[in-house]
């Protein structure tokens, strides 16, 4: 079978409006020029469409006309590589998938730690930031989290009162492993988050051991401010919150 023959065939295996690239058509290095011969002549013929470079994907025909991949497909290409994350969506829009905040975002932001991904391309705009960790198919939804206790005060439309509330909701909502590798990653944050965390933790009934390290991490002579009642977060003065 030709590399041609290949490659065609992995593409009818996509769904209509998926987006691939190289790696997913499974095509060695050195394979690369002969692959791309064969995607300019399916490009033509109207089987696949290019999105980026080094993106395709299969256009899906409607009543309504030729559909695009839909937001998601299209930010995917920069959020992994090789199959695995390396990137992850961070800022309002963000917060606003969380519950956070209605706002919209017109420029999202892109986190990574070893690149720097920006993007200006059809209906994605993104600046990117580092990220406080590698970003792995494991942590990413993490990481996610921690930056939108890092941004609380700036985490538009709402107060941080209300937002440490929907914080509280979410970390209920995690399992044990998901929440020690909150813990182990938060670590690696500023000391507000940390704090925050921690109390929101504690807060909640949280009481493994693991909490003893945020607290640890902390410097007592320090104090946080973000304006919080003890009504709203009761365990704020464990944690030098003011």
């Amino acid at each position: 079978m030709t590399l041609a023959t290949q490659i065609r065939n992995r593409i009818k295996q996509f769904p209509e409006g998926k987006t691939f690239g190289y790696d997913d058509l499974r095509i060695a290095k050195e394979d690369y020029t002969t692959a791309s011969k064969t995607l300019e002549r399916l490009q033509k013929s109207g089987l696949i469409k290019k999105i980026s470079k080094g993106v395709f994907y299969r256009p899906k025909q409607t009543v309504f006309g030729e559909l695009q991949p839909d937001y998601s497909e299209q930010l995917r290409p920069y959020l992994f590589e090789n199959g695995k994350h390396i990137a992850y969506e961070t800022g309002v829009s963000l917060y606003r998938r969380l519950g956070l905040t209605t706002q919209m975002a017109f420029t999202i932001k892109i986190a990574s730690r070893g690149k720097r991904i920006n993007i200006n391309r059809n209906a994605i705009k993104a600046n990117a930031v580092k990220s406080y960790a590698e970003v792995t198919d494991s942590n990413y939804e993490v990481l996610s989290l921690l930056d939108a206790f890092k941004d609380i005060k700036e985490i538009p439309d709402t107060s941080v009162a209300q937002s440490v509330k929907r914080l509280e909701a979410i970390l209920k909502s995690l399992d044990s492993k998901q929440t020690e590798t909150l813990i182990k990653y938060a670590l690696l944050y500023p000391s507000r988050v940390r704090a925050l965390v921690g109390a929101v933790l504690q807060n909640i009934g949280y009481k493994n051991k693991a909490l003893d390290k945020l607290k640890d991490s902390l410097n007592p002579l320090s104090t946080i401010k973000l304006g919080l009642k003890e009504s709203e977060l009761p365990t704020k003065n464990n944690w030098y919150i003011k």
